[in-house]
């Protein structure tokens, strides 16, 4: 799949995708961010979760 890339302009920092990151890899600034590149399974529930589709994987 891909690492999670955050679109800026539709982010609202809502946080949701933050609580249903299983693996703990995402925070939030501004927007969301991939603090822990690393620690990121690919897994695809971050864009899932996203009300405003400002997720795909790359």
């Amino acid at each position: 799949m891909g690492k999670p890339v955050v679109d800026p302009d539709l982010c609202t920092a809502c946080g949701i995708c933050v609580d249903e990151c299983p693996s703990g890899a995402l925070d939030l600034e501004d927007t969301c961010v991939l603090a822990r590149p690393d620690d990121c399974s690919e897994c695809g529930t971050c864009a899932d979760s996203c009300p405003n589709g400002a997720i795909e994987l790359g």
